[in-house]
């Protein structure tokens, strides 16, 4: 890998030669660059999913020489949609003008894998796209609907339920969530940094890969303690929702992009494992492992209980009767509030 400028749109944040950092503006250095020093490793983190089918198909309709994470990625000089963040070569004269996406042009083979979709991108001279950076496991893809960016992702009915039912549950307990919609077999949700007016930082990029809630509370009193309360009320929703597949990157922090200043907890999104999304459940959630982790937590922390919302089965019902999908409604229902009531036994 040649020598590298990293960026925060035009402003040059460090250097990489000889597989050293030198750091030139700390306040806007990407956080994983902060904690790991390797931009290599940064670089990795920030590649399309190599096991997505949809992805390989990708690769091959762009003639990508290179197909390891690294290469993809410099592809698009390491831009994505959700931040300002970009790579260029020592004394390139690129600007960000010139790399961020403004285009959507390979969403559909991303998404569906089409042959027609395949055979159409493999025409094609411009092979700039935010698909290359469009991390996660799911097939997706990233569509501008009137200016805006919407993430669109593979849903079947259980999973397309289960995200918009979170998503409704969150917003009508006040919470901050990220907008989400119901789409022909998949879901979509509009891209909550307004193509990153605000940088998301995933928590990844601060927390690697250690999800414990103490030592993530502890490292947000750290940065930036205004996130905790949102935090709270992220697990608490994952605990009555049984999302097990909460990770550190799909969860993080929001930061300024003139001053790098942290201003909190990005919208919750990615909620299509919760509930009902690999089956109906069985048998009581007595002695449930997510119960038992929130349940810790608030033991050792209860000053946090503050932050917990109220939940009625007269609520839980509305949100189901509003979705008017094809569900059990009775065992969505019953499983929500018995998680519930579990949390304070």
């Amino acid at each position: 890998m040649k020598d590298l400028e990293i960026l925060s749109r035009d402003t040059v944040v460090a250097l990489w030669r000889n597989d050293q950092l030198q750091v030139i503006n700390n306040d806007l250095l990407p956080l994983y660059l902060r904690r790991v020093r390797n931009v290599k490793s940064w670089l990795e983190t920030r590649a399309i999913d190599a096991h997505r089918a949809n992805s390989r198909l990708l690769k091959k309709a762009l003639r990508l020489a290179e197909k390891d994470d690294i290469s993809t990625v410099l592809h698009v000089n390491a831009a994505t949609i959700t931040d300002t963040y970009w790579v260029r070569a020592i004394g390139s004269d690129l600007k960000y003008e010139d790399v961020r996406f403004q285009k959507d042009y390979f969403s559909n083979l991303a998404l569906r894998g089409l042959y027609s979709s395949f055979n159409s991108a493999a025409k094609r001279k411009d092979t700039k796209t935010p698909e290359l950076t469009n991390i996660g496991s799911f097939e997706k893809c990233w569509k501008l609907r009137r200016g805006k960016w919407w993430i669109y992702k593979s849903a079947n009915q259980k999973e397309q339920f289960s995200e918009l039912f979170v998503y409704e549950l969150g917003e009508a307990l006040g919470m901050n969530m990220a907008y989400y919609e119901k789409g022909n077999k998949c879901v979509k949700s509009l891209d909550f940094t307004d193509t990153a007016k605000v940088i998301f930082e995933p928590a990844l990029s601060f927390m690697g890969d250690e999800e414990d809630y103490l030592k993530v509370i502890e490292k947000l009193r750290e940065l930036c303690p205004r996130a905790i309360p949102d935090y709270i009320q992220m697990i608490f929703l994952d605990t009555i929702t049984a999302n097990p597949d909460r990770h550190t990157g799909n969860f993080g922090l929001l930061r300024d992009v003139k001053t790098g200043k942290l201003l909190g907890l990005a919208p919750n999104f990615d909620n299509n494992m919760a509930l009902i999304a690999r089956g109906y459940p069985t048998g009581k959630s007595k002695n449930d492992f997510l119960i038992m982790l929130f349940r810790d937590m608030l033991a050792k922390c209860p000053e946090y209980k503050q932050y917990i919302p109220e939940v009625t089965e007269q609520t839980v019902k509305r949100i189901v009767k509003k979705l008017n999908m094809k569900v059990k409604s009775k065992a969505v229902i019953d499983f929500v509030m018995s998680r519930y009531d579990e949390i304070w036994q």
